[in-house]
Protein backbone atom coordinates (compact mmCIF):
# COMPACT_ATOMS: atom_id res chain seq x y z
CA UNK A 1 0.00 0.00 0.00
CA UNK A 2 1.27 3.45 -0.93
CA UNK A 3 -0.06 6.61 0.65
CA UNK A 4 -0.61 10.16 -0.57
CA UNK A 5 -0.77 12.52 2.41
CA UNK A 6 -3.09 15.49 1.72
CA UNK A 7 -3.04 18.81 3.60
CA UNK A 8 -5.03 22.00 2.94
CA UNK A 9 -3.51 25.22 4.28
CA UNK A 10 -4.03 28.90 4.91
CA UNK A 11 -1.38 30.82 6.87
CA UNK A 12 0.01 27.78 8.68
CA UNK A 13 3.67 28.76 9.04
CA UNK A 14 3.53 27.96 12.76
CA UNK A 15 2.39 24.37 12.23
CA UNK A 16 3.13 23.07 8.75
CA UNK A 17 6.78 22.01 9.21
CA UNK A 18 5.88 19.84 12.22
CA UNK A 19 3.03 18.25 10.27
CA UNK A 20 5.16 17.48 7.21
CA UNK A 21 8.04 16.11 9.29
CA UNK A 22 5.71 13.66 11.04
CA UNK A 23 4.73 12.23 7.64
CA UNK A 24 8.24 11.65 6.33
CA UNK A 25 8.40 7.93 7.23
CA UNK A 26 4.89 6.92 6.17
CA UNK A 27 3.82 9.02 3.17
CA UNK A 28 4.98 8.15 -0.34
CA UNK A 29 4.10 11.69 -1.38
CA UNK A 30 2.89 14.78 0.46
CA UNK A 31 0.44 17.14 -1.23
CA UNK A 32 -0.39 20.62 0.03
CA UNK A 33 -3.15 22.80 -1.41
CA UNK A 34 -3.00 26.41 -0.23
CA UNK A 35 -5.84 28.91 -0.48
CA UNK A 36 -3.86 32.15 -0.42
CA UNK A 37 -1.43 32.25 2.50
CA UNK A 38 0.37 35.53 3.08
CA UNK A 39 2.89 34.13 5.56
CA UNK A 40 5.77 31.65 5.01
CA UNK A 41 3.55 28.59 4.46
CA UNK A 42 4.48 28.16 0.80
CA UNK A 43 8.18 28.78 1.42
CA UNK A 44 8.30 26.15 4.17
CA UNK A 45 6.41 23.61 2.07
CA UNK A 46 8.75 24.04 -0.87
CA UNK A 47 11.77 23.73 1.43
CA UNK A 48 10.32 20.42 2.64
CA UNK A 49 9.93 19.15 -0.93
CA UNK A 50 6.17 18.60 -0.98
CA UNK A 51 3.94 18.92 -4.04
CA UNK A 52 2.43 22.38 -3.62
CA UNK A 53 -0.76 23.62 -5.27
CA UNK A 54 -2.63 26.91 -5.04
CA UNK A 55 -6.41 26.96 -5.20
CA UNK A 56 -8.83 29.77 -4.22
CA UNK A 57 -11.04 28.62 -1.38
CA UNK A 58 -13.86 26.29 -2.45
CA UNK A 59 -15.10 25.26 0.99
CA UNK A 60 -13.70 22.48 3.17
CA UNK A 61 -15.19 19.51 1.34
CA UNK A 62 -14.50 20.68 -2.21
CA UNK A 63 -11.02 21.91 -1.33
CA UNK A 64 -10.12 18.47 0.00
CA UNK A 65 -11.73 16.71 -2.97
CA UNK A 66 -9.80 18.89 -5.41
CA UNK A 67 -6.54 18.09 -3.65
CA UNK A 68 -7.25 14.36 -3.53
CA UNK A 69 -7.66 14.39 -7.30
CA UNK A 70 -3.96 15.33 -7.54
CA UNK A 71 -2.86 12.23 -5.61
CA UNK A 72 -0.67 9.66 -7.33
CA UNK A 73 -1.54 6.76 -5.05
CA UNK A 74 -4.79 4.96 -4.26
CA UNK A 75 -4.80 5.61 -0.49
CA UNK A 76 -5.26 9.10 0.98
CA UNK A 77 -4.08 10.15 4.43
CA UNK A 78 -5.98 13.37 5.14
CA UNK A 79 -4.32 15.48 7.81
CA UNK A 80 -4.70 19.08 8.94
CA UNK A 81 -1.73 21.41 9.08
CA UNK A 82 -2.03 21.74 12.88
CA UNK A 83 -1.87 17.97 13.38
CA UNK A 84 1.01 15.50 13.52
CA UNK A 85 1.37 11.74 13.44
CA UNK A 86 2.65 10.43 16.78
CA UNK A 87 5.52 7.89 16.75
CA UNK A 88 3.21 5.05 17.83
CA UNK A 89 0.70 5.90 15.11
CA UNK A 90 3.51 6.17 12.57
CA UNK A 91 4.62 2.62 13.44
CA UNK A 92 1.03 1.40 13.10
CA UNK A 93 0.74 2.88 9.63
CA UNK A 94 4.13 1.51 8.57
CA UNK A 95 3.02 -1.99 9.59
CA UNK A 96 -0.29 -1.45 7.83
CA UNK A 97 1.45 -0.61 4.57
CA UNK A 98 2.99 -4.08 4.53
CA UNK A 99 -0.31 -5.88 5.08
CA UNK A 100 -3.04 -4.06 3.14
CA UNK A 101 -3.60 -2.56 -0.28
CA UNK A 102 -6.92 -0.94 0.64
CA UNK A 103 -9.07 -0.30 3.66
CA UNK A 104 -10.64 2.44 5.74
CA UNK A 105 -8.90 3.45 8.95
CA UNK A 106 -9.61 5.93 11.72
CA UNK A 107 -7.22 7.77 14.02
CA UNK A 108 -7.74 8.94 17.60
CA UNK A 109 -7.01 12.65 17.81
CA UNK A 110 -5.50 14.04 21.02
CA UNK A 111 -5.68 17.82 21.36
CA UNK A 112 -3.09 20.13 22.85
CA UNK A 113 -4.80 23.25 24.19
CA UNK A 114 -2.52 26.16 25.13
CA UNK A 115 0.18 23.68 26.12
CA UNK A 116 -2.07 21.15 27.92
CA UNK A 117 -3.11 17.75 26.53
CA UNK A 118 -6.88 17.38 26.90
CA UNK A 119 -8.24 13.96 27.91
CA UNK A 120 -11.79 15.02 28.86
CA UNK A 121 -14.16 17.96 28.14
CA UNK A 122 -15.77 16.02 25.29
CA UNK A 123 -12.59 16.46 23.27
CA UNK A 124 -11.21 12.96 23.86
CA UNK A 125 -11.46 10.37 22.52
CA UNK A 126 -11.87 12.12 19.18
CA UNK A 127 -11.95 9.47 16.45
CA UNK A 128 -11.54 10.70 12.87
CA UNK A 129 -11.59 8.65 9.66
CA UNK A 130 -8.49 9.87 7.86
CA UNK A 131 -6.94 6.99 5.88
CA UNK A 132 -9.12 5.83 3.01
CA UNK A 133 -9.23 4.95 -0.72
CA UNK A 134 -8.81 7.83 -3.14
CA UNK A 135 -12.23 7.28 -4.73
CA UNK A 136 -14.00 8.26 -1.49
CA UNK A 137 -15.09 11.89 -1.33
CA UNK A 138 -15.95 14.60 1.15
CA UNK A 139 -19.36 16.27 1.34
CA UNK A 140 -20.54 19.40 3.13
CA UNK A 141 -21.66 22.82 2.00
CA UNK A 142 -20.54 25.41 4.55
CA UNK A 143 -18.92 23.71 7.53
CA UNK A 144 -18.30 20.25 9.02
CA UNK A 145 -17.24 18.27 5.97
CA UNK A 146 -18.04 14.54 6.12
CA UNK A 147 -16.19 11.68 4.45
CA UNK A 148 -18.71 9.57 2.56
CA UNK A 149 -18.15 5.92 3.50
CA UNK A 150 -20.26 2.98 2.27
CA UNK A 151 -22.77 1.88 4.89
CA UNK A 152 -21.31 -1.61 5.11
CA UNK A 153 -17.78 -0.36 5.89
CA UNK A 154 -16.60 0.06 9.48
CA UNK A 155 -13.29 1.93 9.81
CA UNK A 156 -10.53 0.17 11.74
CA UNK A 157 -9.15 2.26 14.61
CA UNK A 158 -5.35 2.41 14.67
CA UNK A 159 -3.25 2.64 17.82
CA UNK A 160 -1.45 5.83 18.71
CA UNK A 161 -2.56 9.43 18.48
CA UNK A 162 -3.07 12.06 15.87
CA UNK A 163 -1.70 14.97 17.85
CA UNK A 164 -3.68 18.15 17.34
CA UNK A 165 -2.14 21.51 18.28
CA UNK A 166 -5.41 23.38 18.34
CA UNK A 167 -5.00 26.75 20.04
CA UNK A 168 -2.05 28.65 21.42
CA UNK A 169 -4.14 31.22 23.30
CA UNK A 170 -7.65 31.66 24.66
CA UNK A 171 -8.16 34.57 22.29
CA UNK A 172 -7.33 32.38 19.30
CA UNK A 173 -9.80 29.77 20.56
CA UNK A 174 -12.58 32.34 20.89
CA UNK A 175 -11.92 33.79 17.42
CA UNK A 176 -11.93 30.36 15.78
CA UNK A 177 -14.97 29.18 17.73
CA UNK A 178 -16.92 32.30 16.74
CA UNK A 179 -15.86 31.82 13.12
CA UNK A 180 -17.29 28.31 13.04
CA UNK A 181 -20.36 29.46 14.96
CA UNK A 182 -20.94 32.12 12.33
CA UNK A 183 -20.71 29.53 9.55
CA UNK A 184 -23.06 27.22 11.42
CA UNK A 185 -25.53 30.07 11.99
CA UNK A 186 -25.60 30.76 8.25
CA UNK A 187 -26.20 27.05 7.62
CA UNK A 188 -29.08 26.99 10.13
CA UNK A 189 -30.74 30.00 8.50
CA UNK A 190 -30.48 28.45 5.05
CA UNK A 191 -32.04 25.27 6.44
CA UNK A 192 -34.86 27.24 8.05
CA UNK A 193 -33.94 26.18 11.60
CA UNK A 194 -36.13 27.88 14.22
CA UNK A 195 -34.53 29.50 17.27
CA UNK A 196 -36.78 30.59 20.15
CA UNK A 197 -35.97 33.73 22.14
CA UNK A 198 -34.29 32.00 25.10
CA UNK A 199 -32.19 29.59 23.05
CA UNK A 200 -28.90 31.60 23.14
CA UNK A 201 -28.59 31.82 26.92
CA UNK A 202 -29.97 28.35 27.66
CA UNK A 203 -27.72 26.69 25.09
CA UNK A 204 -24.71 28.49 26.57
CA UNK A 205 -25.54 27.35 30.12
CA UNK A 206 -26.16 23.75 29.06
CA UNK A 207 -22.97 23.69 26.98
CA UNK A 208 -20.84 24.81 29.93
CA UNK A 209 -22.44 22.33 32.33
CA UNK A 210 -22.15 19.47 29.84
CA UNK A 211 -18.48 20.06 29.03
CA UNK A 212 -17.21 21.03 32.48
CA UNK A 213 -19.24 18.63 34.65
CA UNK A 214 -20.84 15.81 32.67
CA UNK A 215 -17.81 15.38 30.38
CA UNK A 216 -15.37 15.84 33.27
CA UNK A 217 -13.75 19.00 31.94
CA UNK A 218 -12.77 19.89 35.51
CA UNK A 219 -10.25 17.02 35.35
CA UNK A 220 -8.41 19.00 32.67
CA UNK A 221 -7.76 21.76 35.21
CA UNK A 222 -7.95 25.40 34.17
CA UNK A 223 -7.70 24.35 30.53
CA UNK A 224 -10.98 22.47 30.95
CA UNK A 225 -12.62 25.52 32.50
CA UNK A 226 -11.55 27.78 29.64
CA UNK A 227 -12.65 25.25 27.01
CA UNK A 228 -16.11 25.06 28.57
CA UNK A 229 -16.31 28.84 29.07
CA UNK A 230 -15.35 29.73 25.52
CA UNK A 231 -17.48 26.97 24.01
CA UNK A 232 -20.49 28.25 25.97
CA UNK A 233 -19.88 31.85 24.90
CA UNK A 234 -19.52 30.79 21.29
CA UNK A 235 -22.74 28.79 21.48
CA UNK A 236 -24.49 31.93 22.74
CA UNK A 237 -23.02 33.87 19.81
CA UNK A 238 -24.14 31.21 17.32
CA UNK A 239 -27.82 31.42 18.21
CA UNK A 240 -27.77 35.20 18.55
CA UNK A 241 -26.32 35.28 15.05
CA UNK A 242 -29.12 33.04 13.78
CA UNK A 243 -31.64 35.48 15.26
CA UNK A 244 -29.84 38.46 13.73
CA UNK A 245 -29.68 36.90 10.27
CA UNK A 246 -33.36 35.97 10.41
CA UNK A 247 -34.29 39.57 11.31
CA UNK A 248 -32.25 40.83 8.35
CA UNK A 249 -34.01 38.45 5.97
CA UNK A 250 -37.49 39.38 7.17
Amino acid sequence: MKISAAIITLNEERNIARCIDSLSDIADEILVMDSGSVDRTKEICLEKGVKFFTQPWLGYAQQKNRLNQQATYDMILSIDADEEISPELSNEILALKQQFTHGVFSLNRLTNYCGTWIYHSGWYPDVKTRLFPKDYGWEGDIVHEILMIPADITPVLLKGHLNHYSYYSHEQHRQRADYYSSLTATKYVLEGKKVYWGKPILSAVFRFIAMYLFKFGFLDGMAGFHIARISAASNFFKYKEVQRLKREHN
